[in-house]
């Protein structure tokens, strides 16, 4: 009886310590993965709809902190300046600098630098068409071309062609790029692999993935860990209970 007590009282305290640790390395995976995002994210409430159906006015999107440098085409990106009202607004990069950008080809597609693009995001083409109106422009160095993914009601890189810079804005006018809709709920925002051909490709994700994973696997570490001692302990009681009561029988037998 008594190297049993030893014994489990050596597998309690194995057990303390694993729940213990459990809970320790899911705080620090919780709360880094927590700090982590506050760092490299940003919360948006889309104002309008110009970027339906991949969000939609009163949609809460998490955007990357970045710099304009690492803007790629068809990124969804957040971005303010003056010409367009100075606020922050939401569109997709469709076009970078020394890009000729064209609407429509005979397939009623927008082009870059001659080449077709296929854009299975854009909601109300009018006819098929990627816009309502045939527009030509060429990009000016370090400037973005942006258009939104309702072509038929975005006020966009279309609406200001006759500008300096055809429609286009700075790259340093970028804050942020889109990655998910976080409210409600609607995932990733992916890359459009239409642009992966073009010179400088498409950009990578963000690191959002690997961070929400670490916030779940930390909750699921810290209730776990914490829920160990309570439940170890009512199975010992129930084991004691069973003991006692086989003890009890064996003796009135």
């Amino acid at each position: 009886m008594g190297i049993t007590k030893r014994d489990n009282d050596g597998h309690g305290r194995l057990g303390s310590i694993l729940s213990g640790l459990a809970v320790a390395v899911g705080c620090v995976l919780f709360l880094g993965g927590f700090a982590w995002a506050a760092v490299e994210y940003r919360p948006y409430t889309v104002p309008t709809n110009s970027m339906d159906p991949t969000v939609k006015a009163g949609d809460r999107v998490l955007a990357q902190r970045i710099s304009g440098g690492d803007v790629r085409r068809g990124d969804v990106v957040v971005f303010s300046d003056a010409d367009w009202g100075d606020l922050p607004m939401l569109k997709r990069v469709v076009g970078v600098g020394g890009d000729r950008i064209a609407c429509c080809d005979a397939a009623g597609r927008l082009t870059v630098n001659g080449r077709p693009i296929e854009e299975p995001y854009v909601h109300g083409m009018l006819g098929g068409r990627a816009s309502s109106t045939d527009f030509e422009a060429t990009v000016p160095q370090g400037q973005l071309f942006l258009l939104g993914d309702e072509r038929s009601g975005s006020l966009d890189s279309r609406v200001h062609l006759q500008d300096p810079a055809q429609g286009s804005v700075p790259r340093t006018a970028v804050d942020a790029r889109v990655d998910a809709v976080a409210w409600p709920w609607g995932g990733m925002i992916d890359r459009p692999s239409s642009f992966a051909a073009l010179p400088g490709g498409v950009s990578a994700p963000g690191p959002l993935a690997p961070l929400l994973v670490a916030v779940a696997g930390g909750a699921l570490l810290i209730f776990g860990g914490a829920a160990y001692p309570p439940v170890a302990e009512a199975i010992a009681k129930r084991r004691r209970s069973a003991l006692r009561h086989e003890e009890a029988s064996a003796h009135a037998g």
